[in-house]
This record gives structure tokens, C-alpha cells and sequence, in this order.
């Protein structure tokens, strides 16, 4: 194709593509950052232990108190990525470092010390996936080569929105391949610009995804915090793999803008953190309307605080339901989520269960879903690339022919089934897209409304997913089930956070709730947090011993 062939020669692309799943700097893909000194760069602690564990409030009070600045938090933070993400386990979740990012932290390290300080995100470290935009000299891909070297003209709103709030963008995270809406045979967390993305726990696991690098990075101690993606499970799956808390929220709080597509029905972009009040600070900061998106117009109920609903004892009298007809898909994961209910009801939660969704009949909601996702792909991800540089493709049918031509690159471990049947569709005035989408969110909005008003429930909660699988690339995932496609489809929220452990693994519970209605998924889910005080860091353990 001619955005090709004006940008890389098949030798160049496939040097550059091989040095970038490497971790090693090529032009145009920046993975160093000098500094003037081994010890400004945090090489003192080649873990840089200080940051294990450590909240969003706990990294600010250090800021404040003089005992760090932005700028060594951000170079611990490089330090760790080497030691553990690049080098040693090699997680493999970030897939670049921002070049310029220690003259970012400097000058709000400045601020600081003329009395500016933009809020509690002012100097913290966070990453986001690489499906989202950043004007800067970082690349934004979607983990494909068919976008390395053409650039977004503007960043993301919710990039724009963090950095407003002195967020200190220090990279981009791993994911599946066009958030894993390419091919059926996909193994999550696997991209050609960034290969595969591990779970930290056990590190020849699988992160989930497509959120994967966003799970792992914090998960880790690699960031204090990322964004994620979901059309759907893309952060509530690997927010359960990995550990961390995901909030997906109702589509339409957050802004889409400037974020590589696959639904505009169901896409909605969230954080991803180890705490829910660490997710509740973030998710402040990056809510609103943009003109940008116009599904921001229709949202309700937006607070500008999310952290006024933490509460310990926010399980206390709140009226839980149990979707017992999303379990069975894994025994382990069955049991930990009735040890987490035993623990509810403890904790002075009122359970109901089990409860059911109303029977949509005989029409299929997950193959109207997938209609409605392959109708809306093509239009949406055009209309994006519309958005682009020179030298990017500006089609559905350019990327597929792309991968075609670097079928040895792009395609060595599955293929492009969905990509092919996404160009087939025809216009969003079709007879068929507009039934599928009144069967899916229509028909799921309904079933999720229902169970929640008939059995006057603040919550429903489920098993987020089962353990992590062993990576395959060959074969592809393992997946054995999930519990997000209701409010995927609906675009309402979830909350995932981890409920307990089996065999080393972490296992996520999560709370679906009414459209809006996050304020109350996080009053529970800190409540949950409190009560039960799951979460361990990883130990980054090579292989499960059987």
C-alpha cells in the first residue's frame, strides 16, 4: 500500500518491529530517557522498593512532605520497568516509555514548589493503553505496525484531562492487538509491536485481556496507576488476572475521543489500579462531557469527586444480588466468590440469592452483540483514522491488505477472521444493525433493570473470570468464561477487584450496577475491600508447580 511504502522498507519494518518487542530504542519509539545521574533514575534500588504497594494518597504525602519529587518518583518507576518489565521476569507491559517525561515531572515539581499543586494526581505516575491517544513523541498503535510513525493530531480527552490534573503521563501499556477484535484464534495480551504481555503473578499466565499491559504495569508496581479499555471484559478480565481493581464505567462518562475504536455502543475507558480508592481518584479526573463524543451528552449523575463514596463499612446494609446463573464456568473461581459472599453477609451485606435475569426468549444477546460490534467497527475505526497524520491508513480494507503483506509479522499466530467479516457489513442504516442493536443493549438494559428493580438491589455480583491460563500462542486462549458481556451490552458499569487467591492466582469479584450508578459500585466495592483486605503483591513467580 502507498502509506506503507512512504514510511518503511520490509527490511526497516521488520528491524524496527523486532527492536520494539525487544524493549530496545528505535527511532520514533522512545524506550530511553537519560538522566543526568545512575541515582536520579532510582538505579540506587534496582526495584525501587519504595513504590511496592504504595497509593496514589501515600506517593502525594510523600511529594509534600519533601521526602520525594515527581521527578525520582519517575525515575523508581523507570528503574522498576527495567528491572522487572524489560529485564528479569520481563513483563512486558509497557510497551514505551514517554522520552520526555523527567522534563514533564520537573516542571510540576516547580509548580509544586511555587505552591502549585493541581489536585491529588499532581506529580503521580500513570500509563495508558496503547489504543489511546498522546500528541507527544510517543507512538499510539493499538500494538499494530500498521500505525507506527503516523500520529494522532491531538491527545485523547482523557489524556488531555489527566494531564490538566498534573497527571504525569510515563508511558504507553501493552494490549491485544486492536483490543482483540482481529482474529479468533488470539492470545490475549499479545501484539506485534509489543509481544506478549505476562501475568505477574505467574509469569507464564495469561494477563487476560484486552487491557492487559494496564493490569499488569500496576499490578506490578510499574505505575501507580493505568487506563484501560472495554467494549467487553477488556478491563474486568485482566483486572481479575492480574489482581487490581477495574471500573468500567457507563458508557458515556467518560470520553471516547481520541481512543482507537471497535464499538461506539459499547466502548468506554476506565482505571485500573491496585485499591478502589486509588481507581476513584483517577476515575474523578477523567469523567465529563466532551463535544468531542456525543454519548458524554446524555450523562448523569457525574460527581467531581468519586472518592466522597469510599466508605469501610460500605457494605453495611446494602442489598446484594447473586447472579447464580454466571457461575460454573470455574469451580476455583465458585469458590472464592462464596467465600467473598460469607464474608459480605459478615460484613452486614443483606444477600439475595440467588437472583435471575428475565429469559430474552429465543434470540441469542451475545450473537446480536457480535452483529453489532462488527457493523460499528469499520465505520468507527475509519472515522478515527480520518484523525491521523500522513503515512496512516485511513481504512479498514488498507489494514487488512497491511497484514497481508506482513502476514510473517502481523499474522504469525493468528488471523484477521473478524477484520474480514467487519468489512462485509454494510452501512449503520442496515435493517440488521439497527435489530441487533435493539436485541443487545435494548434487550440487556431490560434484564440488568429488572433484576435490579424487581429485587430492589443495589448491586448484583458474579465471578469476574477464573484463574489466569497458561499462555498459548499456538493455540490461542483458554478463556473459560466471564461475567461482563450483560453490562458490555447495556453500557452500564462494573467494578472488579480481587476477592482471593487459588494456587498462587488471583480470582475478581464483580459488582454490576444501574446506568450512572458508580458512586455506589465504589461505596461497595471499598466496602468489600475492607472487609475482606485480599490483595497481595505479586511475586512474579516463573511457572506454576504442579
Amino acid at each position: 500500500m502507498a502509506f506503507l511504502k512512504s514510511r518503511f522498507s520490509r527490511r526497516q519494518l521488520m528491524k524496527r518491529s523486532a527492536a520494539v518487542a525487544a524493549g530496545v530504542a528505535v527511532p520514533g519509539v522512545a524506550t530511553t530517557v537519560h538522566a543526568s545521574s545512575n541515582d536520579e533514575l532510582g538505579f540506587f534500588s534496582p526495584h525501587a522498593r519504595i513504590l511496592e504497594e504504595t497509593s496514589i494518597a501515600d506517593l502525594q504525602a510523600m511529594m509534600t512532605s519533601g521526602e520525594t519529587s515527581a521527578r525520582q518518583l519517575v525515575g523508581m518507576y523507570i528503574a522498576r520497568i527495567h528491572a522487572l518489565d524489560w529485564d528479569g521476569p520481563e513483563l512486558r507491559s509497557i510497551i514505551e516509555i514517554n522520552p520526555d517525561v523527567l522534563g514533564i515531572a520537573s516542571e510540576l515539581d516547580r509548580e509544586r514548589a511555587d505552591g502549585n499543586v493541581r489536585g491529588p494526581l499532581h506529580g503521580i505516575p500513570i500509563v495508558v493503553k496503547d489504543n489511546i491517544d498522546t500528541a507527544d513523541r510517543m507512538e499510539t498503535t493499538a500494538g499494530s505496525l500498521a500505525l507506527l510513525g503516523s500520529k494522532p493530531l491531538q491527545d485523547a480527552t482523557v489524556v488531555t484531562k489527566l494531564r490538566d490534573a498534573g497527571a504525569i503521563i510515563l508511558g504507553k501499556a501493552g494490549l491485544s492487538e486492536w483490543a482483540n477484535f482481529r482474529g479468533f484464534q488470539s492470545s490475549s495480551g499479545w501484539s506485534a509491536r509489543g509481544g506478549q504481555v505476562r501475568n505477574p503473578y505467574i509469569i507464564d499466565r495469561n494477563p487476560c485481556g484486552s487491557s492487559s499491559g494496564s493490569g499488569t504495569a500496576p499490578s506490578a508496581s510499574l505505575a501507580a496507576a493505568a487506563l484501560g479499555t472495554e467494549t467487553d471484559g477488556s478491563i474486568v478480565c485482566p483486572a481479575s488476572a492480574t489482581g487490581v481493581v477495574g471500573i468500567k464505567p457507563t458508557v458515556g462518562l467518560t470520553s471516547r475521543a481520541g481512543v482507537i475504536p471497535i464499538s461506539h455502543t459499547q466502548d468506554t475507558i476506565g482505571p485500573m489500579t491496585r485499591t478502589v480508592a486509588d481507581a476513584a481518584a483517577v476515575l474523578t479526573v477523567i469523567v465529563g462531557a466532551d463535544p468531542r463524543d456525543p454519548a458524554t451528552d446524555e450523562a448523569e449523575n457525574i460527581s467531581d469527586d468519586y472518592t466522597q463514596f469510599l466508605d469501610p463499612d460500605g457494605l453495611r446494609g446494602a442489598r446484594i444480588g447473586v447472579a447464580r446463573e454466571l457461575f460454573g464456568f470455574s469451580r476455583e473461581a465458585d469458590w472464592v466468590i462464596d467465600s467473598a459472599i460469607a464474608a459480605m453477609r459478615e460484613a452486614g451485606a443483606v444477600i439475595v440469592d440467588p437472583i435471575t435475569f428475565p429469559d430474552p426468549g429465543e434470540v441469542s444477546l451475545d450473537d446480536a452483540e457480535f452483529e453489532v460490534l462488527l457493523y460499528e467497527f469499520g465505520p468507527d475505526l475509519e472515522a478515527y483514522l480520518e484523525g491521523r497524520t500522513g503515512g496512516s491508513p485511513r481504512t479498514l480494507e488498507e489494514i487488512i491488505e497491511f497484514n497481508r503483506e506482513h502476514s510473517d509479522v502481523e499474522l504469525q499466530w493468528f488471523g484477521q477472521e473478524i477484520f474480514l467479516l467487519a468489512a462485509e457489513k454494510g452501512p449503520l442504516t442496515d435493517p440488521a444493525y439497527l435489530e441487533a442493536l435493539e436485541v443487545s443493549r435494548d434487550g440487556s438494559r431490560a434484564q440488568l433493570d429488572e433484576a435490579l428493580d424487581s429485587n430492589e438491589l443495589d448491586a448484583i455480583i458474579a465471578p469476574t473470570g477464573s484463574p489466569a491460563w497458561p499462555t498459548d500462542l499456538i493455540n490461542g486462549d483458554h478463556f473459560l468464561g466471564g461475567t461482563s458481556s450483560h453490562a458490555a451490552r447495556a453500557g452500564y458499569p462494573l467494578v472488579s477487584l480481587p476477592a482471593g487467591y487459588v494456587y498462587g492466582l488471583p480470582v475478581g469479584i464483580t459488582f454490576m450496577g444501574r446506568r450512572w450508578d458508580e458512586g455506589t459500585l465504589i461505596k461497595l466495592a471499598s466496602g468489600f475491600e475492607a472487609a475482606t483486605q485480599v490483595r497481595r503483591a505479586p511475586k512474579f513467580e516463573r511457572t506454576f508447580k504442579y
